[in-house]
């Protein structure tokens, strides 16, 4: 429905001095705003497609149909990833706020004491008369509804539901024209049915104003109207609130309401007072605005008025004027200062915008840090699976040849052995004998002859008893003689093959060498040591004791006495031959280890088989983890932290240039975010591989923690406009030195100083490889002096975690250690380089060394390199400075030392040196 008339105007309507203050705050914000809402719409996207089945999962195998390997599969590689899968998206809280925020128009929400106070903020605002003052602040009870103000083409005036449904209802100003909305519009009627009282009245107009927020006029605190709270205001739009001030103080009922205002939302409150004279449309005060900040605490005690003691008291005001991050609620007393609402709301949406942004970088670091340290796993599995496997097989095989050479070297021990338990066991087992009690044989108290099968029966009870013992006693002096091998074989073998067999994906091979190794171990420790009856020993005592019935002189059944019993037993045993005992256990555990060891091997190549398959599928997916998924994150990371550090801090302001590198130009800027000076590096990445690698090298330095050894990043900021708008940049803003090391050597510095240089860079990378990162480029102009020539490394271009590098030829030619140039390498590069570093510093000059300077290009000198060209050693030397460089910059990157092992060193050499050149002064700079 459409009004004509004043209020029916086009887009010429008159913009004030506070409106275009707002427009031009407020403008300046929904642009960064588009920026977030691109981010967040990148971030989501690209969280949905990792719940894709075919992200992670090997192509083989979705082609066979076979479903991929769950997180309770697998520990590393494809598995685990996959389970981290879960994290890696939105929590459902903080993806409904960023959609709130960063989806959100802003909306200004005019809050007052009454009506009228509130109707001249609106027509002050928008420069029209178009809110009746009705009948004052006198007024009983106030039943206006709540007025919604949109931007439109044509002038409309509805009412609607929330959600947007329009109601059929006739309105006064719907039948003529209008300047003024009609008070009857404005006002819910009593017979009106729920849905009318509920409704609020839309008001479309073509304004500048509206074209960049939306103004809200809730009803007063008396109306009964549900489309009066607050809450449901705040959760749809980025909410300025300004609440109308028309009496010197507030009610106890007012205070009672900011306070429930305050304690649900926590909001900052622009008030502003509307002079009581006031009664009708005044255009307001074109006249400049005070220079002074919004009202925050800052009068003194003469100028306290009651209503700035009373915000104070409801904490909407501080006092002591110190700083906080949040935006503070402002007083503005004097109506013709209405202009610094602008600012104010530029404050608050930009508030509300850092919030986002820090939520979501924070799930962009939260979900990069995964990827990366599942990189690390992947590496690692990698790397050890290989040499598990190896070990497993040396370690099963070093068992096998011990427990076959036990076998061979011990049959003698073994005979011996039994013969002595034999003699040591005999008493024993007769008298056992003699005292048995038979088994399902009815033998009278006399001991009267029974017949020939029963005799058998009870023969065979006493050989059983004579077996059962000797195979326990056989037993134990068995165990006792491999019992050592527990300790150097069962433990750890044990553990590394189930954690091969865990990381396999293949059900089959799960356990089976595992179950082959227990039978290699069985036959070590029981030969299965219960030696059953139809073993080979059992059987050879067997046959023994039958030989020995057969000769027994009886025609008739004898009597089974105790003294029979103890004959049959000690014929038994004297006729036990230990030597064909011993030969026969021997030959037993030897076909048991041979068949074993056999077994383990053949499930071993199983294993391996299974294995070489997942790692090929864990390279390939480390691969894309790091080349495409981590590089994807860091920049999306690297823009949202950028918009936050520019809303909080501004754009910096580029002084003198300082210098030019590859990738960049290096300027001065005098101050940013509190910090000053600074340097400012700007970097215009040419293509998506190096705003990777830069965002990757953003993310690795601000998770650092801070470090004396090594120059602070402040902060990022993209400019989409750098060079006239003709590209975009990322400014990276550091911490400004003195001067680097190459531009320190060039003037001359100190042995002394030069030896403490060298300790502080030593100390920078140690600290980097302990947080698992390699710098790749330790150079002279990588190293910064401050004022009192400490040193401090900078430049982490080429930094990264060893998970995460590819294995591409990075760095500064002559620093380069000779691996780099095979694609496998880890932070043993940066002790090469550093040892190169170290004799420029022993030098105490900038010239090349002559094996480098002698190259005519680049390709000579990596070709020099490999083949063994190292700087030459000086006259002046030190013996142990030499041998520290030597062994740094060693060929094979196992033979260089520690850091950890270099720091003592170097600090050696500094007390000794320094000592004993204390009051000379070496003008050649030489160590």
């Amino acid at each position: 429905m459409e009004g004509v008339g004043g209020g029916g105007g086009g887009g010429g309507r008159y913009l004030t001095p506070t409106a275009r203050e707002l427009v031009r705050m407020v403008g300046s914000c929904n642009k960064h705003s588009t920026y977030l809402r691109q981010n967040l719409r990148e971030t989501k996207r690209y969280f949905k497609e990792l719940q894709q089945p075919h992200c992670f999962r090997p192509e083989q195998q979705e082609e066979a149909g076979q479903p991929c390997s769950g997180p309770a599969q697998a520990d590393t590689g494809i598995g685990s990833l996959e389970g981290a899968l879960c994290c890696i998206s939105f929590p459902r809280h903080e993806e409904d706020y960023l959609q709130a925020t960063v989806g959100c128009f802003p909306c200004i929400i005019i809050l007052g004491q009454n009506c009228w106070a509130k109707c001249h903020i609106l027509n002050s605002l928008l420069g029209e008369k178009l809110l009746p003052f009705g009948k004052g602040s006198n007024e009983n009870k106030c039943k206006r509804r709540r007025l919604k103000f949109t931007h439109g083409k044509r002038t409309s005036i509805s009412l609607a539901l929330p959600g947007h449904y329009i109601l059929v209802h006739h309105l006064a100003a719907n039948q003529g024209k209008w300047d003024t909305i009609p008070e009857e519009d404005l006002e819910i009627q009593d017979s009106e049915d729920p849905a009318h009282c509920a409704a609020h009245l839309e008001v479309t107009l073509h304004h500048p104003l509206l074209q960049e927020m939306d103004i809200l006029v809730l009803p007063c605190h008396e109306s009964q109207a549900e489309g009066g709270k607050l809450d449901d205001c705040l959760r749809r739009s980025i909410t300025i609130i300004v609440y109308a001030i028309s009496e010197d103080c507030l009610t106890e009922y007012e205070e009672s309401e900011l306070e429930d205002v305050k304690r649900k939302h926590a909001l900052p409150i622009f008030f502003i007072k509307v002079p009581k004279q006031l009664t009708g449309y005044h255009p307001e005060s074109h006249s400049m605005p005070d220079k002074d900040h919004l009202v925050k605490g800052s009068k003194t005690d003469k100028e306290k008025s009651s209503l700035y003691c009373q915000l104070t008291k409801l904490e909407y005001l501080n006092p002591t004027g110190s700083h906080t991050s949040k935006v503070s609620s402002a007083l503005v007393e004097h109506f013709d200062k209405i202009k610094q609402l602008g600012v104010f709301a530029k404050q608050v949406v930009q508030m509300h915008l850092v919030d986002a942004a820090t939520v979501l970088n924070g799930v962009h670091c939260r979900c990069l840090d995964i990827f990366i340290n599942q990189a690390f796993d992947m590496q690692r599995d990698l790397q050890i699976t290989p040499k598990r496997l190896e070990y497993t097989r040396d370690k099963e095989n070093e068992l096998y040849q011990s427990l076959m050479s036990i076998a061979n070297r011990k049959q003698e021990e073994m005979r011996n052995m039994i013969v002595e338990t034999l003699s040591s066991m005999k008493e024993e087992l007769l008298e056992e004998a003699a005292n048995l009690q038979f088994r399902d044989i009815i033998i009278s108290e006399n001991g009267e002859a029974v017949g020939n099968k029963d005799i058998k029966c009870c023969i065979k009870q006493i050989q059983e008893l004579i077996i059962s013992q000797l195979n326990q006693a056989v037993a134990n002096k068995l165990i006792s003689s491999v019992d050592y091998l527990r300790e150097s074989f069962v433990g750890t073998l044990e553990r590394c093959l189930k954690s091969l067999e865990k990381s396999s994906q293949d059900a089959a091979v799960n356990s089976v060498a595992s179950n082959h190794l227990k039978q290699i171990l069985n036959a070590a420790y029981h030969v299965e040591v219960t030696f059953h009856s139809g073993s080979t020993v059992s059987r050879l005592l067997w046959e023994q004791i039958k030989q020995i019935i057969h000769r027994m002189p009886w025609v008739h059944p004898p009597a089974v006495t105790i003294e029979w019993k103890r004959k049959i037993a000690q014929d038994a045993i004297e006729s036990l031959c230990a030597s064909k005992l011993a030969k026969s256990i021997c030959s037993q555990f030897r076909t048991r280890l041979n068949s074993s060891h056999e077994a383990f091997a053949a499930s071993l190549r199983q294993l391996e088989t299974g294995l070489s398959g997942k790692l090929e599928r864990t390279e390939d997916l480390w691969l894309k983890v790091r080349k495409d998924h981590a590089p994807r994150l860091a920049r999306l990371s690297l823009e949202s932290r950028s918009l936050r550090d520019l809303l909080l801090h501004g754009k910096p302001k580029l002084g003198r240039e300082l210098g030019r590198g590859q990738y960049g130009v290096v300027y001065l800027c005098d101050s940013w975010a509190g910090h000053s000076p600074c340097a400012l590096k700007s970097v215009v990445p040419p293509d998506d591989k190096h705003w990777n690698d830069l965002a990757l090298e953003f993310h690795y330095t601000r998770s650092l923690p801070r470090h004396e050894r090594l120059v602070d990043l402040h902060g990022s900021v993209i400019d989409y406009s750098y060079g006239g708008g003709s590209s975009i940049a990322v400014l990276l803003i550091m911490e400004r030195l003195h001067r680097d090391l190459y531009a320190g050597l060039k003037v001359g510095l100190k042995l002394e100083v030069r030896l403490q240089i060298a300790l502080d860079v030593v100390e920078g990378i140690r600290f980097l490889h302990r947080q698992g990162l390699v710098h790749r480029d330790i150079k002279l102009k990588n190293v910064l002096l401050d004022k009192h020539n400490r040193a401090k490394i900078t430049d982490l271009g080429f930094c990264k975690p060893e998970a995460m590098m590819s294995g591409s030829i990075v760095g500064t030619p002559i620093h380069m250690a000779p691996e780099l140039f095979s694609g496998k390498y880890d932070n043993s590069v940066d002790v090469y380089a550093f040892g190169i570093l170290f004799w420029y510093l022993c030098t105490g000059t900038i010239k090349l060394p002559e094996a480098f300077e002698k190259c005519s290009s680049k390709d000579q000198l990596w070709t020099n390199v490999k083949r063994g060209a190292r700087p030459e050693r000086l006259p002046a030397f030190d013996e142990e400075c030499w041998q520290l460089m030597e062994a740094c910059w060693n060929g094979d990157p196992s033979q260089r030392p520690l850091l950890g092992i270099v720091q003592p060193i170097l600090q050696s050499i500094m007390d000794r040196l320094c000592k004993s050149n204390s009051g000379h002064q070496h003008k050649d700079g030489s160590s």
